[in-house]
């Protein structure tokens, strides 16, 4: 008998284009926007996909299950649908944000790390110009070119500057066609490469000087066209905004969420979305699962839920840091079963986040297991209790 090795198959049904680990907002809620399309057939904007209205039902979520207006019927897509939430936030902030677009002026987001700027961004941008993927990430290497046009070199060095040599930014792609470009990061971007955006953002139009003469010479922004940046600010004065590209956006803060619950909804909600794509089952405790997201607020507040006084660590524990442990309990869950239960991970987890940006904030978590965790277990409370006497993992 001889034996053989097979490869299982992973369940994952490869596109033409090959499997995606995730899909961009506007294939991902492609029902839901279609249905939101014929919905609500109220004024638009210039060049947009869906009314402002439905813009936000689609962030924030209907709440209830909605049906197309009486004889509207659209091939592929349902009568009645449930919009899913997928912004946890103020709806009146969504609301403005969608204003601010709706009038073809500059959004900036701004935040700390972790609170789901860029994540609504590319919502926006799906809803209202049916694509999210026109974007720049801004960094210290972020080029002009990159917010205005390059050149494929190959073609101008043989046949001079032309059309078909010419290589568009997203900005100039989003210009052309009315749609939202993304400037994720702008802060990070040298000031000089910033100041390209000024003019983007007053003129509304790039010149190609060197197709001068052509029709191609200067390309006008269409019905449509706006620009969604995000910044955060632990990143402020990197590279600080000039007054005048200020003046071109409207600012909204992006905060952490307020409730608790909401909070565990969420992390429990993404973290089972990750867990799903790898084809394994999310089976961490709701209990656990509170804790977790109990102790990020705790810290991140500088303030326990009870009123007691938490030392805060250098680094931002964001929801986002806090999905990435839910999912990492899971997956231990899920590819280890028996081996440890979560709860048990969850020190060692919380200190690798604590120590991200200074080592020495260890010292920090463990003051709030003496102070806040210690006093819950003496209260009664079994799980952190159980929590409590995980405290020697901190130390090793």
């Amino acid at each position: 008998m001889t034996a053989s090795a097979e490869v299982e198959p992973t369940g994952v049904e490869p596109t033409a284009a090959g499997p995606r680990q995730v899909e961009p907002a506007e294939d991902a809620f492609r029902e839901e926007l279609a249905f939101l399309a014929a919905f609500d057939s109220g004024p638009r904007p210039p060049g947009w996909r869906l009314t402002p209205r439905a813009v936000v039902t689609f962030v924030m979520g209907s709440g209830d299950v909605l049906a197309l207006p009486k004889g509207v019927s659209v091939d592929g897509v349902p009568s009645r649908l449930l919009i899913s939430p997928k912004f946890v936030g103020e709806r009146a902030l969504v609301e403005r944000a969608v204003v601010t677009l709706a009038g073809e002026r500059g959004l900036l987001l701004v935040g700390e790390p972790g609170t789901a700027k860029s994540m609504l961004s590319e919502l926006l941008a799906a809803a209202v110009s049916g694509s999210s993927q026109l974007v720049v990430q801004g960094t210290a290497g972020t080029t002009e070119d990159q917010l205005r046009y390059g050149w494929n070199y190959a073609l101008l060095l043989a046949e001079g500057p032309s059309p078909r040599a010419l290589v568009p930014s997203p900005v100039f792609n989003a210009m052309r066609g009315g749609g939202v470009v993304r400037v994720e990061e702008v802060t990070r971007c040298l000031p000089e490469v910033q100041d390209a955006l000024v003019s983007i953002l007053s003129d509304r139009r790039i010149a190609v000087p060197e197709l001068s003469g052509t029709d191609a010479a200067t390309v006008h922004a269409a019905p449509g066209f706006t620009v969604i940046a995000t910044a955060n600010l632990r990143d402020r004065g990197v590279s600080e905004m000039s007054a005048a590209l200020k003046r071109r956006f409207n600012f909204e803060a992006v905060g952490p969420i307020g409730d608790l619950a909401a909070e565990t909804a969420l992390v429990r909600r993404q973290a089972s979305a990750a867990l799903e794509r790898v084809s394994a089952p999310f089976s961490v405790d709701d209990v656990v699962l509170e804790v977790l997201v109990t102790a990020f607020r705790d810290l991140r507040n500088g303030v326990s839920e009870e009123g007691w006084a938490v030392e805060r660590p250098s680094t931002v524990m964001s929801t986002a840091e806090a999905v990435s442990v839910a999912t990492s309990l899971g997956l231990a869950d899920a590819y280890f079963p028996g081996d440890r239960d979560p709860l048990s991970l969850l020190p060692g987890h919380l200190l690798g986040v604590v120590r991200k940006d200074d080592p020495s904030d260890a010292v920090r978590l463990l003051g709030y297991w003496d102070g806040a965790v210690r006093r819950r277990a003496e209260s009664g409370a079994r799980t952190w209790r159980r929590l409590w006497e995980l405290r020697d993992v901190l130390d090793a």
